[in-house]
């Protein structure tokens, strides 16, 4: 058996009752869990300095000198403080200790020498450190008859349970220094030719010094080598996964651009395309056209003009004889996007049908019919759309809305609709940064909208405190006066004990009061279906000025006439979600005000978030942002992909070059070895299949 597979109570000082904690608390379960489980800090104590050199500001400092006595105060009953005097021929320093005075007095003798560190006080003129860590100056040998690297101190993350149980980092430290002094060398896990131009170190120097480096210098490389590692794995795994995809599944060919696209283009397009959409087409096109199947993401803030692009496309399949479908995650968002795609297809010779929960009877009968003998053309659906009773007669591209909030196995369902998988077609517009789109979309080619439509004028977006709230009620009224329409967003339904938010039921009833002539419409997400659809559409239609509500308006809401989005206790929302919610305003050619209202007292992140939203109206800009202040593992839409972020040390927030360096070197192995079995990356592929159980779904995301 490997060494690394041995479980961790086999390592001394382990055994197993901290094995129970450490599988539990920490998911360590072997020697190769341990040595894995990275620091998250070092604290430099290469520098030891003399008592006179001390100063006020020094976080934390090292210090030699030896004992010169102690000094023991009472504390109450039964509690001691104990005091030692430490000099070192520069000057005298006191260490303190507030317990444990029984462990302090037998194991600390006056006349030795220590070394001490800790973060210095001054007190009663003197600097003073309260429980130091005490060491011995002459390190003793290592098992294997290395001396301790270096003396940068690691310190890992634990938990509350652990420290109860006395398992601090210092412990942590003990069990790692253990192992490392117990290791044989490490077996190299990438080749020379990657490693050798990119400077890499070897795996077994990194693995020891980023747990025991000697220096920063040493710690930085050790970090790039362990990164770069794990992110070349999983772009390999990706990148393998759809070279594989791309040979097996043969994309039927849509060369033609005909009659359906041109009429449209000439007669009905009521503006200008942007550069942008221009860009998009030319390469949605161009995958149509190479004979394999094509899976694009297209990114793009709301009011890009997505869904135009979409529909173009979905034009070049019906002009070549296919079929197309639009599959939408909400009854109302697929309801919204046949009226958009019928009213720019009015008077074509195009059939356009909706098949959702509510189509039912000789309604969906006639869709049915349609769709098997293939006089609809273009499908618009939820998730009813993969139902198996659903047949087209040529399906030949497939476009999803906001496709994180299908699982996998549902959008696999598409690909069954004909005899060769559709062309596949992705819309979000929750703007994803470019590295975190190469790692969940990372078998996806993407493109970016990324103009605004002719017209359209930036949000202004405000940030006020709820002291504020009677000066945004006057600009209410005189939004309102002018025919405009408003949203009020809660982040609760119902008043929570745990935290003090003004919840929705309460803000309702309280616009009513502020504005006892207007008609108000309340949404959220307990409500029935049905009801919730009834208010929405009272709002779209103009008969109610104010729509309060949840979240659940985040997707799917087109209101132009609306001006105004004021989002409640908005420090409660992630920079994303503001920036989703903002997107219902701002839709035709007036003025909108985007609101963010908030308590006075703010941390000094969330501060920094409502700063960004007031700064730009970019999704990239913001998404970036919001990469950096989250993390990808928090991002919306993560989760729901089937991607999980089991990486342990590399960050896709801040490694942004390390992970496109490491897309690169992945990219030159498959096209060098597109079928696996060049006998030079055979350590590559049969790395990659011990580390399958980390990264196996990382590659089928679309």
């Amino acid at each position: 058996m490997n060494l690394l597979d041995q479980d961790i109570k086999y390592l001394t000082g382990v055994g197993p009752q901290r094995q129970e904690i450490l599988s539990k608390e920490l998911n360590i379960k072997s020697f190769r869990d341990l040595l894995e489980y990275y620091p998250y800090k070092h604290v430099d104590r290469t520098k030891v300095y003399c008592i006179r050199e001390l100063t006020r500001e020094m976080p934390f400092v090292q210090v030699r000198g030896e004992i010169l006595s102690f000094e023991t105060f009472p504390m109450g009953p039964r509690k001691k403080r104990i005091v030692a005097h430490l000099g070192d021929g520069t000057g005298v320093m006191d260490l303190v200790w507030f317990s444990g005075a029984q462990y302090v007095m037998k194991n600390y003798k006056v006349g030795k020498e220590y070394i001490v560190f800790g973060r210095p006080t001054v007190f009663n003129g003197r600097f003073q450190v309260s429980h130091p860590e005490m060491e011995d100056p002459h390190p003793t040998a290592l098992p294997s008859g290395d001396m301790v690297r270096g003396r940068m101190q690691p310190y890992y993350n634990t938990t509350e349970k652990m420290k109860k149980m006395g398992m601090s980092s210092k412990m942590i430290e003990k069990f790692t220094k253990t192992l490392i002094s117990k290791l044989p060398a490490l077996p190299e896990t990438l080749p020379e030719f990657i490693t050798r131009p990119l400077h890499l170190m070897s795996r077994d120097q990194a693995m020891r010094a980023i747990h025991y480096p000697q220096d920063q210098y040493e710690l930085q490389h050790a970090r790039e080598r362990l990164k770069f590692e794990e992110l070349f794995y999983v772009q390999l795994n990706i990148l393998r996964y759809t070279a594989n995809n791309r040979r097996k599944y043969k994309g039927y060919l849509l060369p033609k651009v005909g009659e359906a696209f041109y009429d449209f283009y000439n007669k009905n397009l009521p503006f200008e395309l942007t550069g942008a959409q221009k860009r998009v087409m030319h390469e949605i096109h161009r995958d149509m056209n190479t004979g394999r199947q094509m899976n694009r993401l297209i990114q793009g803030d709301v009011g890009s003009g997505k869904t135009l692009v979409a529909l173009m496309a979905m034009l070049i399949a019906v002009d070549n004889g296919f079929q197309a479908c639009m599959m939408a995650p909400t009854e109302i968002l697929a309801e919204q996007h046949l009226e958009t795609i019928k009213e720019f297809l009015k008077g074509l010779p195009v059939r356009v049908e909706l098949l959702t929960g509510i189509v039912k009877g000789k309604r969906r009968e006639s869709v049915m019919e349609g769709l098997k003998n293939g006089e609809v053309k273009i499908l618009v659906g939820t998730h009813a759309i993969i139902e198996d009773n659903v047949q087209f007669s040529n399906l030949g591209l497939a476009v999803i809305d906001e496709q994180h909030r299908f699982g996998v196995a549902q959008r696999a369902k598409l690909w069954n609709k004909n005899d060769n998988p559709p062309h596949v077609l992705v819309m979000t517009a929750t703007p994803i940064p470019r590295t975190l789109a190469m790692t969940i979309y990372g078998d996806l080619d993407v493109s970016v909208i990324d103009e605004l439509p002719p017209g359209r004028k930036p949000i202004v977006t405000i940030h006020k405190y709820e002291n504020q709230m009677v000066s945004l009620y006057e600009g209410i009224r005189k939004e309102v006066a002018k025919g405009r329409q408003i949203y009020v967003v809660y982040p609760l339904i119902t008043e929570s004990e745990k935290m003090d938010l003004q919840d929705l039921e309460a803000g309702f009833a309280h616009l009513q009061e502020v504005f006892p002539n207007y008609r108000l419409s309340k949404v959220h997400g307990k409500m029935k279906a049905a009801e919730k659809e009834e208010e929405m559409q009272r709002f779209a239609r103009g008969e109610t000025q104010m729509l309060v509500a949840t979240t659940v308006i985040e997707v799917g809401v087109n209101v132009p006439n609306a001006s105004v989005m004021i989002i409640m206790e908005a420090q409660r929302f992630g920079l994303s979600q503001l920036h989703q919610l903002r997107g219902r305003v701002g839709r035709g050619a007036d003025q909108s005000y985007c609101i963010l209202v908030s308590d006075y007292e703010l941390s000094k992140e969330t501060k920094k978030r409502l700063d960004i939203m007031c700064e730009t109206n970019d999704g990239f800009q913001i998404a970036e942002a919001d990469l950096k202040l989250r993390g990808p593992g928090d991002l919306e839409g993560t989760q729901q992909s089937g991607m999980a972020f089991d990486l342990k040390i590399a960050n896709i927030a801040t490694d942004g070059q390390l992970v496109q360096m490491a897309r690169d070197e992945a990219q030159k192995i498959i096209d060098r070895d597109p079928d696996c079995n060049l006998p030079e990356h055979s350590l590559l592929w049969n790395r990659l299949r011990e580390l399958r159980d980390i990264v196996v779904n990382w590659g089928a995301i679309s």
